[in-house]
């Protein structure tokens, strides 16, 4: 014998008790081949699950492969006395099998027609007593008659066997279309939560390291807080060293003020009070003291508003930079808390 086809499918047999279930031949797929005898012109399909023969089924030209779904075919063989049923990865397998079934069986056809024109070029005499017999069923039971009349029998067996296989087929077909679905749609279901859980197992990794991530960056921020916390406390001493200033300020423009105006005053008693030599020299040095005591105050003056200015700058700075912080600290808290609520969701 020599293989002609071969492919992989889960191997059934109807129960012989119920006639309405299938029982598994193996826990996994098997091969399944048609082999070919062509010393003696026979098609059979053999199945092996380890050291046992699953399936030895010698294809017949009153055979018949029924497609029950899309993944799932059956056929019956009377001399087994059982119905085998296959399960296939996908239709495509099916297809090719249920194709091949159909040539094999025609080729034991052509096969078996060869044989019966070789019989009776062999022994004619026999086809024409046998010919001659048909009309006259009551003749003697010792010729080629009675031969004829056993042959009749066995058609007739072997009919009512077809019948038997074709209800026991039709009554398992319920049961096998259900079990059949279920089995499959658990096969589904266990590779749906294998795929689920492998991506929430990846899931869950990823969100830890983006927590860790998170937890290291309000880390970083709380850090960054604490700093301009503590600046806004230098703030708040720079904000009384600014009042001093503004004060000593104030206090420089009421004196410039007022020797401004005693500068004014010198002016217009200068021409009443220079009758004497002395008197104008003391008078003039003492203008020049005010006015350079004057410039001086103006340059401090001007360092002071400086000063004031670059202060408010300063704080208004750090006044930005704390609400940016601020606001990144509460996104990053929403958002810690968002992912919170979905590792909850994943626990649950």
């Amino acid at each position: 014998e020599q293989p002609i086809f071969s492919t992989r499918a889960h191997v059934f047999q109807i129960d012989p008790a119920t006639k309405r279930s299938w029982i598994p031949a193996s826990k996994h797929a098997l091969g399944v081949s048609y082999f070919y005898d062509a010393t003696r012109g026979v098609y059979r399909i053999i199945s092996v699950g380890g050291a046992k023969a699953i399936i030895n089924s010698t294809i017949t030209p009153n055979m018949t492969f029924t497609k029950t779904s899309q993944k799932f075919g059956q056929w019956a063989d009377s001399r087994a006395n059982t119905v085998y049923g296959l399960g296939f990865a996908s239709e495509q397998h099916l297809a090719q099998f249920a194709e091949k079934f159909q040539e094999v069986k025609e080729a034991a056809r052509v096969a078996r027609d060869k044989s019966q024109d070789k019989t009776e070029l062999s022994n004619p005499a026999v086809s024409i007593t046998g010919q001659q017999a048909l009309p006259s069923p009551l003749l003697g039971s010792n010729g080629p008659e009675e031969r004829l009349f056993r042959s009749q029998s066995a058609d007739v067996e072997s009919s009512s066997d077809k019948e038997r296989l074709k209800k026991m087929l039709s009554e398992g077909s319920v049961t096998e279309v259900h079990w059949e679905a279920e089995f499959f749609s658990l096969q589904d279901s266990n590779t749906r939560l294998a795929a689920a859980l492998h991506e929430a197992n990846a899931s869950v990794e990823q969100w830890k390291k983006q927590l860790a991530a998170y937890q290291e960056e309000t880390e970083s921020l709380r850090h960054r807080v604490a700093e301009l916390e503590s600046q806004g406390t230098q703030d708040s001493s720079s904000d009384n060293n600014k009042e001093e200033l503004s004060q000593s300020l104030e206090e420089l423009e009421l004196l410039l003020k007022a020797k401004d105006e005693e500068l004014q005053l010198l002016k217009g008693q200068r021409c009443g009070r220079w009758e004497a030599e002395g008197e104008r020299e003391e008078t003039l040095q003492r203008l020049q003291d005010l006015e350079a005591q004057n410039a001086e105050l103006q340059q401090r003056l001007g360092l002071a508003e400086q000063g004031l200015a670059e202060s408010r700058a300063q704080q208004q700075r750090l006044q930005l930079e704390l609400a940016r912080a601020a606001e990144a600290m509460d996104t990053k808290i929403l958002e810690l808390s968002e992912l919170r609520q979905g590792l909850a969701k994943l626990l649950e």
